[in-house]
């Protein structure tokens, strides 16, 4: 079932082919800040607290394959709740999975300025380690929506400038699991990516062909060095997989050449 989710997904989101986006005007770029990205200039504070906060009650939850854990922390803190989940690296459902790709997919968001990403750092519940994730609100899943939304067509550049930045970002990590309830969108037309628990494999496929590519964060992607990477996610991937990576965005680039070619003719 998360196989057919993916092909619905990329099938929707293929469009026509263009080379880059312009840079963002001063007016989009402070929609970016608007609905549900309230981490946006407190992602240190949302992190300490997560780290440390005590936890007042717990529910279970029917996200995913993984059921993580959704824990709340008293009135009037830094955010309402977290999602918890163990998952040690291995393949417990056929795939490789582990909470140290959620961290490390969130460390990347964090380098190349995405801001697609809700914070995630390694926390302890029940003597087990895993990833705790700030619970987003305002937000709603493409699945929920029962498909990617049409936005209005004033936001529908941004929307769509949105869903570009979104794969190639999947593209970079090697995220094989971009089901519907994977994306969600905010009143601001905002596109928020949770649960990379299957990306950042030693795997070099790409996820999506693009349509389009967004020239400052291909910018940022390509500006990534090995040294930088090997210093941010030691703690959470190995060499293996930091060099898969690299390969990724190798591919990335060919993607990147094609659009061009198109573009010319």
């Amino acid at each position: 079932m998360r196989w057919i989710a993916v092909s619905i997904l990329a099938a929707t989101l293929a469009g026509s082919a263009s080379l880059v986006h312009s840079p963002a005007s001063a007016a989009s770029q402070a929609a970016d800040t608007a609905g549900a990205k309230t981490w946006i200039g407190r992602a240190r504070e949302i992190e300490d607290y997560l780290r440390t906060a005590p936890i007042v009650r717990r529910e279970d939850t029917d996200r995913g394959v993984t059921r993580p854990v959704r824990a709340f922390f008293p009135p009037g803190g830094a955010i309402e709740s977290m999602t918890w989940k163990a998952l040690p690296p291995g393949r417990p459902h056929g795939y490789y999975e582990s909470y140290k790709s959620e961290i490390a997919a969130y460390e990347i968001d964090k380098l190349l300025d995405l801001n697609m990403v809700p914070p995630k750092v390694e926390r302890q519940l029940d003597g087990k380690t895993g990833v705790a994730v700030m619970w987003v609100t305002g937000a709603r899943t493409f699945s929920e929506l029962r498909g990617v939304p049409k936005p209005p067509p004033a936001m529908t550049a941004k929307f769509n400038g949105e869903l570009a930045r979104a794969k190639m970002f999947h593209n970079l990590i090697g995220d094989i699991d971009p089901n519907l309830g994977n994306w969600l969108v905010d009143s601001a037309w905002n596109v928020i990516l949770i649960d990379q628990s299957r990306a950042l494999t030693e795997s070099t496929d790409l996820v999506h062909t693009m349509q389009s590519i967004d020239a400052p964060l291909w910018q940022r992607m390509r500006a990534l060095s090995q040294a930088q990477l090997q210093a941010t996610l030691s703690p959470w991937l190995d060499e293996g997989k930091i060099r898969a990576l690299l390969s990724r965005r190798d591919r990335l680039q060919k993607e990147v050449d094609r659009l061009e070619r198109q573009s010319r003719r």
